[in-house]
């Protein structure tokens, strides 16, 4: 076996159906007295049944204003709310831009975050943050920003859409999938890359064909399972291209996030399987296909999931703007990156050509 080393980081996860109401003795346990809980503009339901939860002792206010790839200008705002109100710690209930807004103000101020993700995002089980300045979006890695304590419940997810879910479940298999091909990788992420990207393969069909009440909730817990495995890589090694790919189109181009994950993923596999072919070996057997890279685009095609840039928004125009800033300060990555073929990479998803063998 080839030497690896593996850092474990202290994290509580509380997982199962129900377990939102907990959150208060979470609150408790660390010591926590006042809550600032964010959320975006359509969460706000959600963000005041989890004040009611806490009581109005331990609510300091709701900030309804996180929003896709944290601009500065939110996260600054938020933090001058977070100490009007004198908070102690951020409760983030949503997917990655709530999540990752509690991370941006942990990393200014030190407040802790409890995380109750209702999307697939994976972004709780992560010290990564991202935030966005004048129209680049800049990442790093914290500890101060991974969250204390999480809080998966199943049935906060059961009214997710469809299509978002989709889109949210196959953002978190990117993050197994790069994990089994980073450079700081070891066989114990491995093994939880393939078992998420394999929980989540089984429920995002379920999901997508309309399934409804008590057949609907396992699948939920599968996908809810899939995404804390997948983010758990994604916290623990590195990132690659695909990463920069998406960081760079959503950043630059205010492209939607998972969206953007779902398209680019097959690419990304495809231009890194020759020099990785063992990690795709096992991307292929997790999703029950011959291929990696075309497996995950059959995947997403059948889910009906966009599998075109064109479709979600970019230009062509901006290709080789993004190919550009791409190359600037890349990721370590299985294969070196070569201008052509990244902007030929760029290009097949752009017009959303299912990869090549």
């Amino acid at each position: 076996m080839a030497s690896f080393i593996y850092t474990s980081r202290a994290q509580r996860v509380v997982f199962g159906p129900g377990s939102l109401g907990g959150l208060a003795a979470e609150l408790d346990a660390l010591g926590l007295r006042r809550a600032l809980v964010l959320c975006t503009p359509p969460q706000r339901a959600q963000a005041e049944q989890v004040a009611a939860l806490l009581g109005a002792a331990r609510v300091a206010g709701i900030f309804d204003q996180a929003v896709m790839h944290v601009p500065i200008e939110t996260a600054r705002q938020a933090l001058q709310v977070a100490s009007e109100l004198g908070a102690d710690c951020a409760v983030a209930v949503g997917g990655g831009s709530t999540i990752g807004l509690g991370k941006a103000i942990a990393l200014d101020s030190g407040l802790p975050v409890i995380a109750v993700p209702t999307t697939y995002a994976g972004s709780e089980m992560t010290p990564i943050y991202g935030i966005t300045e004048a129209g680049l979006k800049k990442t790093g890695k914290d500890d101060r920003v991974l969250p204390r304590s999480v809080i998966y419940d199943p049935e906060l997810s059961l009214s997710l859409p469809a299509a978002m879910s989709v889109t949210s479940g196959i953002n978190a298999i990117a993050h197994a999938a790069e994990g089994l091909y980073a450079a700081d990788g070891n066989p114990i992420m491995d093994l939880m890359a393939q078992e998420g990207i394999r929980a989540l393969a089984r429920a995002l069909p379920v999901i997508a064909g309309g399934a409804e009440g008590d057949a609907l909730r396992p699948a939920r817990s599968d996908a809810l399972y899939g995404a804390w495995l997948c983010g758990t890589v994604l916290g623990s090694v590195g990132m690659a291209l695909h990463h920069k790919l998406c960081h760079t189109l959503g950043g630059s181009f205010n492209l939607p996030h998972a969206e953007t994950h779902t398209v680019v993923l097959p690419h990304a596999l495809a231009y890194n399987a020759p020099a990785a072919p063992r990690a795709m070996a096992r991307i292929a057997e997790a999703l029950g296909a011959a291929h990696a890279a075309q497996g995950m685009f059959d995947l997403a095609r059948s889910l009906g999931a966009p599998t075109a840039l064109r479709d979600i928004g970019l230009r062509e125009a901006d290709l080789d703007v993004a190919c550009d800033i791409a190359l600037k300060t890349p990721y370590p990555n299985p294969r070196p990156l070569e201008r052509a073929a990244l902007r030929a990479l760029l290009q097949d998803a752009y017009e959303g050509t299912r990869p090549r063998d």
